[in-house]
């Protein structure tokens, strides 16, 4: 059985590893967080804002020229068109809610991709709390439009200078600002990551997906047991809640495709399952690139959000109990990816869920197996990446 136990640990990853600084908010979570959501009004609000705001259920898409190019059924579960453009305004509607029943006043919270900022910011806007967001100085240059939308939408955006500028150090200056404002303020984590109850908690939010997955099929092929399912991985919320109702279905395979930038042994990768071992990142145990002294390798993607030097501690689990199949994209791969779903399907695909597209290339299935794969967001906020890398 693949679940979190009290203490946060699927297995040997997970817990919360945390300066004594931090130990207040986090507790406050912990003791709050499952009654919360547990409760009757907690679930109204959030399936309302879900069904009217965000826009589900998504569609489970049939991809018919994908399917024929590659002789196997192809179903893509439409993230993309979620409120905001990807799957990550699931999570930031469920924890504004619990920020709220908490009696917090302001949110502040990190992105790489700028998606889960913007969804942030959206959903800041939509109750009227004060909202800052911390992004790495470099995403900020390589994701202008969702900067953008995130300031219409009325929150500050810090960038983080430190480090490779990018995701990993956006986090870290968003822990710092946490510490430093226990009381009233309420950090919104974007993925699977972190300490104990944040990588439950998130799935649990994301796992809507799962769930619409398995009455939408059971609809289109009779059952609700696709043979695989298949997404992006950095931290990993859409996979983990593109996974979660499969977890204990060993019948279905779930395939994890992460970042391995220029080649897992290039020294500009983001293939935390290849190249990692176990260590603490930002307050938990999972699996992290790292130097044998225990300093954090800087990871490369040529997308934002997969450029993290670390996995949640579910996926950690996952690939140590080898429940799921991990395979490593490079970039190059991935845009063609993205070029070819395009253009065989009309749907631009951000960058990040092209590496989930590729992973069709790395893995073996059979002619009648049914695969769904996790659209995780729309490429708007890439354009400028496709563009210069494609010469269009």
């Amino acid at each position: 059985m693949i679940r979190v136990d009290e203490k946060g640990f699927y297995g040997k990853f997970g817990g919360a590893y945390i300066p004594e600084m931090l130990h207040p908010n986090i507790d406050e979570m912990k003791e709050n967080y499952e009654q919360i959501m547990a409760s009757d009004e907690f679930q109204v609000e959030f399936r309302s804002l879900l069904k009217d705001f965000v826009g589900r259920p998504t569609p489970l898409y049939f991809a018919s020229r994908l399917s024929e190019k590659y002789g196997v059924k192809i179903y893509l579960k439409r993230e993309d068109l979620c409120h905001t453009g990807a799957h990550k305004v699931n999570n930031t509607v469920g924890q504004i809610i619990m920020a709220k029943k908490l009696g917090k006043k302001r949110i502040i919270a990190e992105t790489g991709a700028g998606q889960h900022g913007v969804a942030t910011a959206t959903v800041c806007a939509l109750m009227g709390m004060e909202c800052t967001v911390y992004m790495g100085a470099l995403d900020i240059q390589r994701q202008r439009p969702n900067v953008e939308r995130m300031k219409i939408l009325g929150a500050k955006v810090v960038p983080a200078t430190s480090g490779s500028q990018t995701l990993k150090d956006a986090t870290n200056e968003a822990m710092r600002q946490w510490i430093n404002n226990p009381v009233d303020t309420h950090y919104i984590i974007g993925s699977v990551v972190g300490p104990h109850p944040y990588p439950e908690m998130v799935a649990r939010f994301q796992s809507v997906i799962s769930e619409e997955i398995k009455w939408q099929l059971k609809e289109k092929e009779g059952t609700e047991n696709p043979d695989l399912v298949i997404a992006c991985v950095g931290g990993g919320s859409n996979a983990a809640g593109a996974f979660f109702h499969y977890y204990n279905t060993p019948e279905v395979r779930l395939i994890a495709a992460e970042a391995a930038g220029l080649g897992i042994s290039s020294g500009k990768s983001a293939a935390t399952t290849a190249l990692g071992t176990p260590g603490i990142l930002h307050g938990s145990k999972t699996l992290l690139m790292q130097t044998e002294d225990g300093q954090v390798v800087e990871p490369h993607s040529i997308s934002a959000g997969l450029d993290y030097p670390g996995i949640g501690p579910v996926h950690a689990h996952l690939f140590d109990t080898g429940r799921g199949e991990f395979v490593a994209v490079e970039d190059e791969d991935a845009m063609k990816a993205g070029i070819e779903l395009s253009r065989l399907e009309g749907i631009i695909p951000a960058i990040e869920t092209a590496h989930a597209i590729h992973a069709l290339t790395m893995i073996e299935y059979k002619k009648d197996d049914i695969i769904v794969i996790n659209l995780s967001g729309r490429g708007d906020k890439d354009l400028d990446t496709y563009i210069k890398w494609g010469g269009y």
